[in-house]
């Protein structure tokens, strides 16, 4: 009698694909579960990235649009996914899934009816690519009455983690948000309010660049503190966790309303600057008074004027960067939407209750197979 075919191996490997509220492209990384193996960056083309920022507020035609986006958004995606297998020399065949976060334009957790709309035609990204695609990671949480944000805190706490000691993870994205990792074993987390998406959309209104290199244009002002009191006055950094925010609250508009006649540009870049730097520091310093370690992440690492202010109104902590502790700070979230894909495979939960608000546990994700 012949033996049976050897069964085909589990695959082992997961792709993580993030775009951020910032809008300043894809991140592509692979991940084996314990850490990341390869990763590729790619903007998005000009017209698209437009058209999604274009779609954080009302307009025309937004169902047409929206749909468009979303292929757009997938092509993009599948792009970057075959540039990363490339790259990596892995084939598409071990791979076990892809974990694609789509791109965030409509966040309203706890108003209307409750709802959170990333932009994604999952269906069209496993057409593109031959490999499962798991999607649509924030709606089963906002349907169990969470915020759908943040959910990388279980990520942060498996990578980060530090037994008997308060690490902080702080991301800075378009929104920056904490994740709280408590000695004790409890994990908390929150948006704390605007990071790059306002600094980015102030210098690229008054000088046509996307982003302020290192803070130094805004190095370059002084903060002005009236207008800093304003923009602290928004009921957001008032209220408790859980709590998640998006360009639906923190956009140019809002800016302008708070906006006298004759600010000098770069005293504004200044005061937004700040404005992260203060709002980050007080919902730190409110929520986990004993921490020691505050681990950076994101775009807005690299704004060395923000990082300088951080550390200035944080003196009792050490700030330090994910890539010390052996995460590039353009690699983590990605990572930490494979390690959700991962959890979907396994039917793991991937929220946190206590962090989002949520009734209980969920398996988070929508699948597509190949």
């Amino acid at each position: 009698m012949a033996s049976p075919p050897p069964s085909k191996p589990v695959a082992a490997l997961y792709i993580g694909l993030m775009s951020g509220t910032s809008l300043d492209g894809v991140d592509a990384v692979l991940f084996d579960g314990q850490a990341v193996q390869g990763h590729v960056h790619a903007p998005f083309p000009a017209a698209l990235r437009d058209e999604l920022l274009a779609l954080n507020t009302p307009g025309a035609d937004e169902l047409h649009r929206a749909a468009l986006a979303a292929n757009g958004v997938a092509r993009s995606y599948a792009d970057v996914t075959a540039q990363l297998l490339e790259a990596s020399g892995t084939r598409r065949d071990q791979i076990a899934a892809l974990g694609a976060h789509g791109q965030t334009v409509r966040h309203r957790p706890g108003g209307f009816d409750g709802y959170t709309t990333q932009l994604l035609n999952g269906a069209l990204l496993a057409e593109q690519t031959g490999i499962d695609v798991v999607c649509d990671f924030r709606s089963r949480d906002v349907a169990a009455g969470g915020q759908g944000a943040p959910l990388v805190p279980a990520f942060h706490r498996a990578v980060f983690g530090v037994a008997g000691r308060d690490v902080a993870v702080l991301n800075l994205g378009g929104i920056a948000n904490l994740s709280l990792l408590f000695a004790d074993g409890r994990t908390g987390g929150f948006d704390t309010g605007p990071a790059n998406c306002l600094l980015d959309g102030w210098i690229a209104r008054h000088q046509g660049h996307a982003f302020d290199a290192d803070g130094a244009w805004a190095a370059s002002g002084q903060v002005l503190s009236p207008l800093l009191a304003a923009l602290l006055a928004a009921p957001f950094f008032a209220l408790a966790p859980p709590k998640s925010t998006g360009r639906d609250l923190f956009h140019l508009d809002w800016l302008d309303a708070q906006l006298t006649p004759g600010l000098v540009p770069a005293d504004v870049q200044a005061t937004l600057l700040e404005l992260t730097a203060r709002s980050v520091a007080d919902a730190l310093q409110a929520q986990m008074p004993g921490a020691t370690t505050l681990i950076a992440c994101g775009g807005g690492a690299r704004n060395g004027r923000l990082m300088q202010r951080l550390a200035e109104l944080l003196p009792r902590v050490a700030l330090q960067s994910s890539v010390a502790h052996g995460l590039p700070v353009d690699q983590v979230e990605a990572a930490a939407f494979a390690w959700l894909a991962q959890c979907f495979q396994e039917k793991r939960p991937g929220n946190l209750p206590a962090v989002t608000g949520a009734s209980g546990l969920r398996v988070l994700g929508a699948l597509h197979p190949a």
